[in-house]
């Protein structure tokens, strides 16, 4: 029967996709992202996969029942490269790290985190010059912040410490740190009002701080989480909730001149967790609202370099569907994931990644292209290939992120490959992102040997990373 319903699914995919080059607007759009461009077919369901090859999703719940999806296979996409016009790069973009790598449950928390750790990286970064910082609160500290007298004290501080705020993480709403956070990092997802109360919110507060003239973004969970199961009627009630938040960020952005934009996170086993299933889900907010151009002004997606690299999914071919589609590319997570050959040795050596604070997501992908995902990575390593009634595995890859700036070293590797080919892809064309931000909030649980001796150490050794990459592809100087 799942097999049925996966067919159905992509059939019905297929049909939206050839219907694709018909929809309005997107050959403008295009023009306007790009001065010179080649016309990339949208793909269809699951094109991101080799041909005749299908994906298997091993999902592990609390009762340890192992299903099997089985999606049909599809035909290769036609080639999906942009070839985009070189621009001169100005002022356009913003980089600044993720302050969920801190501890921050209230406000009170948090401001001391950009107290204690903030200033100091910009000390060593740019002590001369303004620092952006990438904001993240969790729902108790946002409505803390909200208090006129807190928001106008944060407001004095960042004038006084040339700082400013152009982002914000709006994907955990609680305590992400030194607790179970696992599977509840996805509530309360999309179908609560709880969570269009909060990002609107979120909002609220970025409009008050944005500097003049710099857009603002949050990025946000993608929907739900698979495991949840959300029925029809929960799809719906999420695309209605998202349509909420966007309709409320049109409003605060008509009334007070910013421009601001929501950036959805596709991130594995979640409700969109590729390329194709992204397009898919904008398909059914279009068919809602018909040539509303709030959609494709306020609406994203936020793309997280590891999540997709996990997928594994071309930079190349993902941003240029998406892209090519319409969809907004609200903002750029710079993050790298683990990548290993799961030779025995190399097993008991990722033992050490397996902690009990977050989820981290497996992707296997056999010899054959074959792919089975787990929920996390205990699951993975207490099954065999041949349990898996699979292909000896010709690599995994592990949602854990991991510093950029660590050199790979055997048995691991990670994927900073991607993470490049999505920054060539801006040095081609700068106007496709101006938002970028660092994000590898797992500081705490990494394993000693990656661990620098500090956190100002690894957020600056992040930065003399990721700078010099700007810098080898013009998009900043030295």
């Amino acid at each position: 029967m799942a097999t049925i319903k996966a067919i159905r699914r992509n059939m019905v995919c297929q049909i939206f996709h050839r219907l694709n080059p018909l929809r309005e607007g997107v050959n403008a759009r295009l023009r306007q992202f790009f001065k010179k461009s080649t016309r990339v077919e949208a793909p269809k369901r699951a094109a991101m996969r080799p041909a005749g090859r299908s994906v298997k999703l091993a999902l592990f719940c609390r009762r340890d029942a192992r299903q099997h999806v089985e999606l049909a296979p599809c035909q290769p996409p036609v080639s999906a490269h942009l070839v985009l016009a070189a621009m001169q790069l100005n002022s356009l973009h913003h980089l600044a790290y993720c302050t969920n790598i801190h501890r921050g449950g209230t406000w009170a928390e948090t401001f001391a985190s950009l107290q204690n750790y903030a200033l100091a990286v910009r000390d060593r970064v740019c002590p001369r010059r303004p620092f952006a910082i990438g904001l993240r609160l969790s729902e108790h500290a946002a409505v803390e912040l909200s208090e006129r007298a807190a928001l106008l004290e944060f407001k004095r501080w960042l004038g006084k410490n040339d700082c400013y705020v152009f982002t914000m993480n709006g994907f955990p709403y609680g305590q992400f740190h030194g607790t179970h956070v696992k599977e509840h990092v996805y509530r309360p997802d999309w179908t609560s009002p709880e969570r269009v109360a909060y990002t609107d919110l979120l909002f609220n507060l970025l409009a008050e701080l944005l500097p003049a003239g710099v857009e603002g973004s949050v990025s946000t969970l993608p929907g739900s989480f698979k495991e949840f199961h959300p029925s029809p009627a929960a799809l719906h009630a999420i695309r209605q909730n998202i349509w909420k938040s966007v309709e409320h960020l049109a409003r605060v952005s008509a009334r007070t001149g910013r421009k601001l934009h929501l950036g959805l996170e596709p991130e594995p086993l979640c409700l969109l967790e590729s390329t194709a299933e992204t397009l898919h889900f904008f398909d059914h907010l279009r068919a809602e609202h018909p040539r509303d151009e709030r959609l494709g002004e306020h609406l994203g997606v936020n793309y997280d370099t590891c999540h997709f690299a996990v997928e594994f999914e071309e930079p190349q071919n993902a941003l240029a569907c998406l892209v090519n589609y319409g969809i907004k590319i609200s903002k750029l997570h710079l993050s790298s994931a683990l990548k290993v050959s799961p030779t025995p040795a190399a097993r008991e050596e990722l033992k050490k990644f397996s902690d009990d604070i977050y989820l981290h997501q497996v992707v296997v992908r056999d010899e054959t292209g074959n792919r089975t995902i787990f929920r996390d990575l205990p699951d993975a390593l207490n099954y065999q290939p041949s349990t898996l009634n699979s292909q000896p595995a010709a690599e995994w890859r592990i949602h854990f992120h991991v510093p950029l700036h660590a050199p790979a070293a055997p048995p691991f590797e990670n994927t900073n490959d991607h993470l490049l080919g999505v920054l060539d892809v801006l040095a081609a064309n700068p106007q496709l992102c101006t938002h970028l931000e660092m994000e590898t909030y797992t500081w705490e649980v990494l394993p000693p040997e990656l661990k620098e001796q500090n956190v100002v150490d690894q957020l600056a050794q992040e930065y003399d990373w990721t700078l010099t990459a700007l810098a080898e592809r013009g998009l900043t100087s030295r």
